[in-house]
């Protein structure tokens, strides 16, 4: 009889895990059961996205700056992208940067003709100089430029568009040689405003793409593109560096910052939200994002801590 009501209770669940039916009985939980889940289910996201920095970590010869860039630059545009972006960041590492960082249109020059954009459209003066910085720059490091079709541009908004977003990270890691120093030290929205909103160097006021004029507008990264660097990367790198170090205090300080960060706002949010539960931040948004895309949509309800605790009743 028990293993009846566990077969129709799975299939029930089965059968609303697309449409976040779970969310409703989630909701519905005591605070400390459901912070239990959230924290079980955040875990499990953490795990995965260690695994994916442990490989740039390896492939990166342990060194921890060039870990660091090749994550900014995955985190930095839109998902389509993350692919290109790390091609890119490949073709120029971290330390052709730092070499350079005293003249950040150097690092502007190497970055824009490494990643193939500015054969995409028309030129003007500044991206034909560039161009000859980064031929100049491409003969002595040995870089050879990405094709522009590596880059999906259909549909991108224009504050995301790669173009922008490799102008806005020229001048982030010419700012500071010590820039994951700095990143393991943020606690706060405020922090990592400060310290991520960026503006693009002073071309991009009236340019969105290169060689096409507009009106003229500041071009810095946003406090909510900030917000979400502050969880896919640096909380990640807190916690992974934490643990590597045996600092204990830097992973608390990663969960701790998901804590104080907003809730992310997309289709996944929307949905657990329509089924009863609002996250209080990205602690609790990254907790159902993890369990939306990895046991929702695969329909492993018999896995996730949600579908155990929902059975645990039942038996």
């Amino acid at each position: 009889m028990e293993s009846e009501r566990r077969r129709r209770m799975l299939n029930r669940l089965a059968a609303g895990a697309p449409t976040s039916e779970c969310g409703g009985p989630l909701a519905g939980m005591h605070p400390p059961g459901r912070h239990e889940i959230y924290t079980a289910l955040l875990f499990d996201r953490l795990s995965r996205k260690l695994r994916l920095l442990e490989t740039l970590h390896a492939e990166s010869g342990g060194n921890w700056n060039q870990t660091f860039y090749l994550m900014y630059f995955r985190t930095l545009g839109d998902r389509k992208n993350q692919e290109a972006y790390l091609s890119l960041a490949r073709r120029v590492p971290y330390k052709y940067v730092l070499r350079e960082r005293l003249a950040p249109h150097a690092v502007e020059a190497m970055l824009f003709g490494a990643s193939g954009l500015l054969e995409l459209y028309r030129h003007d003066d500044y991206t034909l100089d560039l161009k000859r910085h980064y031929e100049y720059l491409a003969a002595k490091y040995g870089i050879e430029a990405m094709e522009a079709q590596e880059w999906e541009l259909s549909g991108i908004r224009p504050a995301n568009h790669p173009a922008l977003r490799i102008a806005q990270a020229a001048v982030f890691f010419a700012q500071d040689e010590l820039v994951m120093d700095r990143a393991m030290e943020c606690r706060s929205e405020e922090e990592l405003h400060a310290f991520f909103c960026v503006e693009a160097s002073d071309y991009w006021r009236t340019h969105r793409i290169p060689g096409v004029a507009g009106d003229e507008a500041v071009k810095r990264i946003g406090k909510s593109k900030a917000a979400l660097i502050g969880i896919n990367l640096v909380a990640v790198m807190q916690y992974a560096y934490g643990s590597y170090t045996g600092r204990d205090a830097l992973r608390d300080r990663a969960l701790a910052l998901l804590e104080k960060l907003p809730a992310e706002d997309n289709r996944y949010m929307r949905g657990w939200q329509g089924a009863g539960l609002d996250p209080r931040n990205a602690f609790e948004s990254q907790a159902l994002l993890q369990l939306a895309t990895e046991y929702c949509a695969a329909r492993r309800c018999a896995e996730c801590p949600v579908g155990q605790r929902l059975l645990q009743r039942i038996e």
